[in-house]
This record gives C-alpha cells, structure tokens and sequence, in this order.
C-alpha cells in the first residue's frame, strides 16, 4: 500500500511544498536517464504476496494487527482491513533457479505466519476475492488503523463529494453504496515486479499492456463478491469503482478513473509517464519531505523521488511504472497489479514465470507497437478477459483468437523462448509453464469456483456455500497442488454450524407488497412464490408490517372479501425485528418468546433480509410455533 507515513495535506502551502518536491523530482529523474545513471546492466524479478486472515470458522479474522506484531518480521505489513496482510519478498537475480528461490522465500514466510496465525485461532488463505467477506466486513470499524488509510479515504471522499458507488453485473448483480474505500479490501493480489533497462521501458510498458488481456483470462479467479456471481475476475471492477472519483453530471465529460488501464500506448520515455500522471491525475496525499532532489543529484548522490513515488502510489494502473532505488543504484521496474492471490502457491509461481518468459520474450516485430496494434485491441481484451476469463476471445493483431488457443499456439512458446533467453534453469521452465499449458487445457480457478459454486447453490444456501467453497480452497491449498488438478467439492461436507449471525442465514430474496395494494395481490405471490410471510412497504420503501399466511387464511375464512380489502388493513403491525449481526441463537430466542415464524432483518431502517423457522431449524432442536394470526 506504500509508504505509511503520508498525510492528507489540508492546507494550501502545504500542498504547494509538496508539489514543488514532485517537480523537482522529475526533473530528477529526467537528468538521471539523460546521463545514463539507471541501472541497465542487470535483471532482477520481485514479488508481492496478500492474503487473507480466516477464523476457524472460514470467516474474515480481524486480528491483522496482533499477528503482524507477533511474527516481527520486516517482510510483513499492513493492507488496508484488519483481515488482510502483505509479505513483501526479496528480488532476485533473472537466471537460473530464480523462481525456486522466489517460492523457498514464499513458503518460508507464509509457515511463519501461519504458525503465527495459529496462536489466535486463525488461518491464512489465498484468494483474489474471499468468498466469504460480507458486508459487515466492509464497515469502517474493520480498516486498519493507519494513518495512511484514514489519510487517503478522507481525501478520496472529499475530492469524489459523495459516497462510492458500485454497480457490477455478470449472471448476477450487484448495486450498492458505500461510505469508504474499504470495497478495496476485498481484493487480494500477488504483484510481481520485472526490473525493465531504462533504453526499452517504453517498449516493454507497451509489450506489457499488449499481453495482460490473455494473461489476465488464464489467471482468474475471483469470480465471487457478497454471494454474487460477476465478472471471471471480478476485482478488476470492483478495484476502479471502490475508489473512483468520477461523479455523474448532465454534462459529458471525459474523465480517467485512478484505477486504469490507460487509454494510448507510451511514448518517450518513464519521464513522459510520469508527467502525464501528473497532469491527469490530482495530487491527493503528501509528506513531509527534506531531501531535494535536484541537490542530492548535484552533490553526485542518488535521490529517492519520494513525492513522486508517492504520488505514483495513489494512481492504480494495472501496469504500474515505478522507480526505486537498491543498493545505492536507481532502476526502473514494471509491477504487474492485475494477478490475483491463489488458487495455490505453485499456479502464482507459474503465473510469474509465464509473465516474465513473455516480456523477456517479446519478439521484435512487437517493439514498435504503436505502428503494429490499436490500444483500444489491448484494453478491450483486458476488459474481455476480465468479464469471461479463458472463455474470452481475443483481438491479436488483427486476428481474433481464443485466450485458449492464443496461450497454447503462440504464448507459451513466446515464454519458453524469453526464459531460455535469461538462462532460467530448463526443468523450471517446463514445471512452470506446464502448469499454465494443464491450465488451458483443463480449467482456471475462475472456471473452477463457478462450477462449485452452481453445483453447491442447487442444494444449499448461499452462506453455507460460501463457506464450504472457502474450506475447499483452503484445504487444497495444504496440498500446494495447481488449480488444474483440483477436485469438485465433496457436496456431502457440512458447514452450516459455522454461522452465527442472522445475516449468515437469512434469505435475501425478497418478495414484498404495499401496504395500498389489494390484499388478493399478496395472496397470489405468496401462492406462486411458496412464501408463508411477505413484509409490507409503504411509500418510503421502508417496512410497516407483515402479512403471514396463517394471517391470510384466517381473515379468508370471514365473510369480508379479500377483493375488497387492501394489504395494510390486515397486515400485522406490531412487528418484532432482528439486524444482519445478531446472534443467531439470540434470533431463536425472540421467535420462541413471541411465538412467532419470521424475523423481518432491518439494516439502518433498510429491510435487507427474512429469517424464517425453516432458516434456524437446524441451529436448534425445538421449533418455534407460529403464533395463530401471525
């Protein structure tokens, strides 16, 4: 998430400084690539590992802050929730057994945290999106107290004026608002970086956006969010739209969002980027800084360009361009943003080594991609792949392809060549990118989860199926197999004794009627849905009462006719309420002592939800009686 120590700067001079040290950091930067200073005579590969902290309950644990202080590791650090954590690994030199020493370093600091997890009754898991987050999770209590954090979603609200809004549909929907960045959170990554020589950043940004569509639909796997099934990697969307500052006028406006994939090829040099960002992209946090570049240049030491890796932070290309700084030497680096965490730690090693055989493997005919390929061909297939993973059919330099058939006639030669190329050891690559080739042969982890996911819905409720889909991944996961060889899930397993609250069982579905409309009206949705209550709105859309069907019943048995009755003359109005976070058991509680066989779930006045008697039967033994004429 970058560095922890940035501020919201809240008044004008101190914008103004900050500012200042931003250009005098590129032009920094613009004197260290005229006088050649950028390391270019050495390749090194490096990596960001998020993952997920689960209680013994396949639920999100909150505990971030008390396992990072118990594992004391300075290869660990904070995301942005309380149930994410972020290993940073050390690079390594491009040749040989460099990605065995990538996955030893891997493995070796994912046992020490889970171990540390352990102690607190938690696990770790990969995952892009974990299928068992709720909203609840996504509330501002569950953000982890940074100032960074809190720094970047106060000016992101400010500068945006309103709450965040979201709207995704893949089979499923999902529309809602939300008050924080904390959306964000869901998405878990594994970000690879590829040191890049400063003569062929260009061409190797643009080599880079050119192949992210395929390799994006033969990565995903999260196809997953609140229950809903959306796009094959739903992260993409969900990332640009948790913390978009775009706001809707009557007027057209063309407008970047500050999650992008960009909209033209690079041109020039890094420099030329890094000047557009800040020309299209607001400065939003700042630090207080003390070395200016230019004067550390001209006393022959080599500068850090804080402002303008700060600002670079707070912009999320997918391809991000970075510069940093390594044993006293500057280079320059490419992070790929787009992968996400899992399935397991051998398909993200794979996926590494496909990505970095591809742009080490690129052919020349591809260097001057401006004059061989339409941008708007690379976007799109980011976006296609995105939406349908493998299923996507690519726009390849004027030809369109399967994703399948373009990574197995063309790709994966293309990386097993640029590979060779680097001298990385020939038994690595064939294990790497025989994952990737069983991968597009058989299924992805996108593929995977909606197969389960579908299998499981048929039988189950969505939260038990969340959290067995969740079991699966994590037991798998022990096994460290790629997703390719994975199994379907058991559909016998049992999970439901791990919900707790309403909100776990509660059925969302709602069918509702007004208080105005005919009560005949209700009597026929509650006939054709096979629904025993139906809540009642009024004008406001908020609930004002509840019609049971042993109510309907009784009043059908007088000589008043129903045709001529209106739903709020008979609906029940003095109505015992439950909310998403209450306890189960305490749920049962209140239907037992009012004799009653439903719960209408309220959120901020909001109806969200219905828990029924058939919802609770198999958290308890005794059923609760429906009370006649309720």
């Amino acid at each position: 998430m970058g560095d922890h120590r940035v501020k919201f700067n809240k008044e004008a001079e101190d914008r103004k400084r900050f500012v200042n040290y931003l250009l005098n950091d590129i032009q920094a930067l613009e004197q260290l690539n005229q006088k050649q200073l950028i390391e270019d005579d050495i390749v090194r590969i490096g990596a960001e590992q998020e993952f997920c902290l689960i209680n013994e309950n396949w639920r999100p644990s909150d505990l971030a802050g008390h396992i990072l202080e118990d594992v004391n590791d300075d290869h660990f650090t904070t995301e942005l929730a309380k149930y994410n954590l972020e290993i940073n690994l050390d690079p390594v030199e491009l040749k040989g057994d460099c990605f065995q020493k990538v996955g030893g370093q891997l493995s070796n600091l994912l046992n020490k945290v889970r171990d540390t997890a352990e102690k607190y009754n938690s696990k770790i898991i990969l995952t892009g999106i974990l299928p068992t987050i709720t909203k609840h999770e996504l509330e501002f209590d569950y953000m982890t107290p940074n100032p960074r954090y809190w720094a970047l979603n106060t000016m992101l609200r400010k500068l945006r004026g309103s709450d965040f809004e979201m709207h995704l549909r893949g089979v499923d929907q999902l529309s809602i608002r939300h008050d924080s960045v904390l959306f964000e959170a869901c998405n878990t990554s594994f970000q690879m970086h590829l040191q890049i020589p400063s003569y062929d950043f260009i061409s190797s940004y643009n080599w880079s956006q050119a192949i992210a569509g395929p390799v994006l639909g033969i990565c995903s796997n999260s196809p997953l969010l609140l229950g809903r099934e959306l796009w094959s990697e739903t992260r993409i969307a969900l990332f640009q739209q948790s913390i978009d500052l775009r706001s809707s006028s009557y007027a057209l406006k063309d407008q970047l969002p500050r999650v992008t994939f960009g909209d033209r090829w690079g041109s020039g040099s890094i420099v030329d980027v890094f000047k557009n960002d800040i020309a299209n992209f607001k400065v939003i946090l700042g630090k207080n800084i003390t070395q200016n570049s230019l004067e550390t240049l001209a006393q022959g030491k080599i500068p850090k360009l804080e402002a303008l890796n700060i600002h670079n932070s707070t912009i999320y290309r997918w391809n991000r361009p970075c510069y940093g700084v390594g044993g006293g030497k500057p280079h320059l680096r490419i992070e790929n943003r787009y992968i996400p965490s899992g399935p397991s730690q051998m398909d993200e090693l794979a996926n590494f080594a496909f990505w970095v055989g591809l742009m080490k493997g690129r052919p020349e005919k591809y260097d001057d991609l401006p004059n061989t390929m339409d941008f708007t061909d690379a976007k799109s297939n980011f976006i296609k792949s995105a939406r349908t993973g493998r299923e996507a059919v690519m726009n390849w330099f004027g030809e369109r392809i399967s994703t399948r058939d373009l990574i197995l006639k063309e790709l994966l030669p293309m990386a097993s060549k640029g590979l060779r190329k680097v001298h990385v050891n020939a038994s690595d690559i064939d294990q790497y990118l025989g994952i990737i080739e069983e991968r597009a042969k058989g299924h992805t982890g996108s593929q995977w989860l909606i197969r389960n996911y579908r299998a499981l819905k048929k039988e189950r409720k969505t939260d038990d199926c969340l959290l067995a889909i969740t079991k699966s991944i994590y037991e798998n996961q022990q096994t460290d197999l790629p997703i390719s060889k994975w199994d379907n899930i058991d559909l016998s397993s049992n999970t439901h004794q791990n919900a707790h609250e309403v909100h776990h069982i509660m059925s969302r579905q709602l069918f509702t009627v007004h208080q105005d409309d005919p009560a005949n009206l209700a009597t026929s949705i509650m006939q054709w849905m096979d629904k025993h209550h139906i809540p009642v709105e009024d004008d406001k859309g908020q609930i004002c009462g509840l019609l049971t069907w042993t109510h309907m019943q009784k009043f059908q048995s007088k000589e008043a006719s129903v045709e001529d009755t209106l739903v709020g003359d008979i609906m029940v109005k003095n109505l015992h309420i439950a909310h998403p976070k209450m306890k189960i058991v305490d749920a049962i509680r209140l239907m037992k002592k009012h004799e009653i066989g439903c719960l209408p779930v309220l959120s901020d006045q909001h109806l969200v939800g219905i828990i029924t008697i058939s919802d609770v039967l198999p958290f308890d033994q005794a059923n609760p009686q429906e009370e006649e004429g309720n």
